[in-house]
Formats: C-alpha cells, structure tokens, sequence
C-alpha cells in the first residue's frame, strides 16, 4: 500500500454544502484523511455511481449519510474493503424508532398543545381575544366561498337585523354584565351555527331556514352563548392552531391556504369536550329560563336536526360531541318546569322577517 493525494468533494452530512478538499492515503495510520475527514479503510465503503460509473464515491460503514466523491477510480485498489457489505440497520431497530417519532408527536399534539392552550388562553385580554375573533371570522368568510374571489357575505336585511337585535337583547339582559356580543348571519346554506374568540356568535342562513320557531334560534344562540363565556372558542382556536402548526411540521405543506381551510373547518364544526358541551347546554337551559324562553326549545332544535339530516351532518354534526345527544334531549327538556309559561319572543311578523334577513 503507497501514499496517495487527489482533490475530493466531502458531504458532511450535516449540511447539503459540498466541500471540497484535499484527501490523503495514510498507510501507516490506514485511513483516508483530510480536513473533517479521517476514515479508516476498514470502514471504507464504496457506494454505486448512478451516473457514468466514472466516480469513485466512498461512505463509511458505521455512516450512511456522509459522502467522499473522487474524480476517478485510481484510489479504489488500496481500498481493502470497499465492496463488503454494509451492516443493516435491524427492522425492529427502525420500527422502535417509529414508534417512539409517532408516540412524541401524539403527546405533543394530544397533551401538550391543549394543556398550553388552556393556560394561554387565561393571560389573552379581551382586545387581543376580539382581534382573533375578527380575523377568524374573515378567514371563514372566504375560505366557505365557492369561487374563490370573494367572501361570503353578511346577511343585513334591516327587518331582519332588527327581530335578530331583539332576540339578542333579550338573551344579553340574562348575560354576566360586561360580556360583549358580536352576532352575524352569513349568506351560506350551511344548517350550523358556531361561536368565535372574542364574543361572536356566527349563524348560517341555512339554519334560519329549516329553524321551526325564534325560540328555536334562541336556544342554539343560548348555547354559543355559552361557549362564549366560557371562552371554549379561544382554548379551542389556540389548540387547533397548535395542533396544525405541530403536523405542519412533521409532515409539511400545511401553510398558506391549505392552514385557512383546516383551521375554517376545525372552528366552525368545533367538537368541543363533554365536559363544555354539557357546561353550553346548562348554561343555556339557566339562560333560556332567565329570559322567559323555554329551555325545552333546545331539545326541540335537537329533534329537528336530527329529522332533517340525520346525527353526523350539518348542525348535527356541530352539537353531537360526546355527551349522547338521547341524554341531551332528555336534560334540556327536564330543564323546563311544568309549570313555566313562556314570554313570547317575537311577533309573526319579525319572525317573517329574521327568516328573509338574507334577502
């Protein structure tokens, strides 16, 4: 074995930078050396040129990721080794290694990002909170348009506004003092309603349209209502951005559009836990009955939905989290005294016109 010397390109496979350098044949030491570089030629392995076979590319065996690559081949006769086999790296080895990347991703996605959203979600002021409700709802707004070059509109019928004000009123007069609203009716058939960070409370024409009474309408606005004092939007929002950005990074191209869609989707069909869904459900029940509204309405509304699309589609698929929705029916309509006799919510005729808000 003789001394040898040629120029080589060196990926250290911590970069995709080449660099090239000066490599050396050291036989007394029997290794190949230079700058970053001292591999002995036992663990010289020499890898497939793919191209013109006209390169000598070398790797380590204990290193499958750094590359030597040499202008020709004279170097490969003092390479002693250069065509034994690699050690396999063990399939169990590989699967472990899986399982542990999947279990790390599940904790933080599962266990961390809602513990750290709850948290946050406590130290957001109500003007930071305001202003990710407003930019969500925009978000919806053009991510539910079909045509991709406009946003869904409001409904702004001024009959219709005034009969939805009036409903509002009544159900604000029973509210915690100081708890802002921000009510909407977006021009869509979706049958679903949903509550955003910040105090609003967003509705679909579609569920005005199949809704049967006001009061109907107010039990689902008593239920976001709700949401909304608990503040289960913002938690949720945090979670679900979370929740992205973390994938986002496992798996990529979860950004621009692809983030606005998702993140639309996750808040307006937002599964919240059981233990908010039956908090909504109770708030809504004490809400109801402070207003003179019967808090049976809201197993009324349950019914209805289920008729008219089944349990796992459109409002449905909104309300229907993990307390069973038989037992939901059964509270809210226990939740009505016998004895209770309603106020009237609106007249005929403003009930005419918050079913035509939308034009």
């Amino acid at each position: 074995m003789t001394g040898f010397e040629t120029r080589a390109i060196h990926f250290d496979g911590q970069s995709a930078e080449p660099r090239d350098i000066r490599l050396q044949l050291d036989p007394a030491r029997r290794s190949l050396t230079g700058p970053g570089v001292n591999w002995p030629l036992d663990e010289v392995r020499e890898v497939p040129d793919q191209g013109g076979a006209d390169l000598l590319i070398l790797r380590r065996a204990d290193d499958a990721v750094q590359r030597l690559i040499l202008p020709d081949r004279s170097l490969a006769a003092q390479l002693p080794r250069r065509t034994a086999p690699v050690p396999a790296v063990q399939r169990r080895q590989i699967w472990i290694w899986a399982a542990a990347a999947v279990a790390s991703v599940a904790l933080i996605v599962f266990v961390l990002v809602p513990k750290m959203a709850d948290q946050l979600a406590v130290f957001i002021p109500p003007e930071g909170e305001r202003a990710l409700g407003e930019v969500t709802l925009s978000q919806i707004r053009s991510a539910l348009d079909e045509s991709g070059t406009q946003s869904v509109g409001f409904c702004t019928a001024p009959a219709g506004l005034a009969a939805l004000q009036r409903m509002e009123a009544r159900l604000a007069a029973a509210m915690p003092e100081g708890q802002p609203l921000s009510v909407h009716v977006l021009d869509h058939k979706m049958v679903n309603a949903f509550a955003l960070p910040g105090g609003y409370v967003v509705f679909f024409r579609g569920l005005i349209d199949e809704a049967g009474s006001p009061e109907e309408v107010a039990a689902v606005f008593a239920h976001e209502i709700g949401h909304v004092v608990s503040r289960d939007p913002t938690r949720h929002a945090l979670r679900s951005a979370g929740s992205i950005g973390v994938l986002g990074l496992v798996f990529g191209d979860f950004a621009g559009g692809a983030l606005v869609l998702f993140l639309a989707e996750r808040l307006i069909d937002a599964q919240y836990s059981q233990s908010a869904e039956a908090a909504a459900d109770a708030f809504a029940a004490d809400l109801l009955l402070a207003a003179g509204l019967p808090p049976d309405a809201l197993a009324e509304m349950f019914e209805r939905f289920r008729r008219l699309g089944g349990d796992d589609e459109g409002i449905m698929a909104h309300f229907m989290a993990h307390p069973r929705l038989g037992d939901r029916i059964a509270a809210a309509r226990t939740a009505t005294p016998p004895d209770f006799a309603a106020t009237p919510l609106l007249n005929d005729d403003e009930w005419r016109a918050l079913k035509a808000i939308c034009g």
